[in-house]
């Protein structure tokens, strides 16, 4: 399946910035099934940004931008190339050893109440495990947008009872860990079923499976990654695999808009 996406990101102040500096994660990886056709970056100092991997592999480009400015327009657009490999990742960079992804973080941090849902998951195989895993998270938090923020972790997520997509993947990351399974979070794109364009950003998780590799599972759609995904990033949570992170100097007051579409390339003329 041939996807198309354009990701734009706008932050505007009300009050002049002097200096911005950006570590963008927007370049999708080639690996088993997903395949970069066309690819290219557009933000403020891009040109002479510098390009390297980090440590969980992923490409990031580092920008800066020096100069009085009360916005920032950062967009990535291309084509990607998928297929279902019923959720296996595989020939994905991987500088990382496995057991990093055991340790945890703020964000997907257990309280007792993670702990007695992972306990719910501990049995039979790996795969069991996390199949049962996904489907336990979808029951226990319901999906609701504009229920929580971009710090809320796993138990407060799970505490609530509600979430998007990147709280099913915080709980289902802890959840893993708990059964002693390396776990990361993932981001990338999904095209709906719907014949209109995907509007959102999406979240999952990869989990480690002896034999298979890293494998995707989606609490939010209770699935394994298809090909109607586009991974981008992965990280220990949500802040390591960010798109953006940055820091600026002044620009009081920070407004973030953030454009995603994802279509099937050709749909509409086949409509």
């Amino acid at each position: 399946m041939l996807l198309s996406v354009k990701h734009t990101t706008t932050y505007r102040y009300d009050a002049l910035a002097l200096y911005a500096i950006e570590s963008l994660r927007l370049t999708p990886p080639s690996f088993d099934g997903q395949k970069v056709v066309s690819w290219q970056l557009s933000a403020p100092g891009i040109e002479t940004a510098a390009r390297f991997q980090d440590g969980f592999g992923n490409l990031v480009h580092l920008t800066a931008y020096q100069g009085e400015h009360d916005s920032i327009t950062i967009q990535a657009n291309g084509v990607v190339e998928t297929e279902d490999r019923i959720g296996v990742a595989k020939g994905l960079a991987e500088p990382a050893p496995v057991r990093v992804y055991l340790r945890e973080t703020p964000r997907t941090a257990p309280d007792d109440a993670v702990r007695e849902l992972a306990a719910k998951c501990n049995g039979g195989c790996t795969l069991d495990k996390l199949h049962k895993l996904m489907h336990t998270v979808r029951e226990a938090v319901t999906y609701e947008i504009g229920s929580t923020h971009s710090h809320t972790s796993a138990s407060e997520a799970l505490a609530d009872g509600k979430g998007v997509c990147q709280d099913h993947a915080h709980v289902f990351i802890s959840g893993a860990r708990l059964l002693g399974i390396p776990a990361r979070y993932v981001n990338g794109y999904f095209l709906s079923g719907t014949p209109d364009p995907a509007n959102a950003h999406h979240a999952w998780a990869e989990a480690w499976v002896d034999g298979l590799g890293w494998v995707g599972f989606d609490p939010a759609n209770l699935m394994c990654p298809t090909e109607r995904y586009v991974r981008l990033a992965t990280g220990l949570d949500a802040a390591t695999a960010a798109p953006i992170r940055g820091n600026r100097r002044g620009g009081q007051n920070e407004t973030l808009d953030v454009v995603v579409e994802v279509q099937q390339q050709g749909a509409q003329q086949q409509q």
